[in-house]
């Protein structure tokens, strides 16, 4: 998922000074890679955690299709849940 202003706006930060928006959403997006990256590790071997990190995008993305096949559910889970906490916190994020 990219993030962008749709997000802001989804998230209740439509509102976020112009100059805070860009490093926010290069942080929302690495949170989201980490999280996402600690979800499919969840009950894998350190073999094939390092089989997926030396694959490339598209070897990677086959990867995932033969050993984790919900992925694609852990993303969306993932994501939800990211832009909930967010949403949530949108008083303190604006300060």
């Amino acid at each position: 998922m990219e993030f962008d202003e749709k997000f802001l706006r989804e998230v209740g930060l439509a509102v976020m000074p112009e100059d805070e928006r860009r490093a926010f959403i290069e942080y929302a997006q690495e949170e989201l890679e980490v999280r996402i990256g600690e979800e499919i590790a969840k009950g894998m071997s350190e073999e094939k955690m390092r089989e997926f990190e030396e694959a490339d995008d598209e070897a990677a993305l086959e990867w995932l299709k033969e050993n984790k096949p919900d992925y694609k559910e852990i993303v969306k889970a993932t994501v939800e849940e990211l832009k909930g906490e967010i949403s949530r916190n949108k008083d303190k994020i604006l300060g």
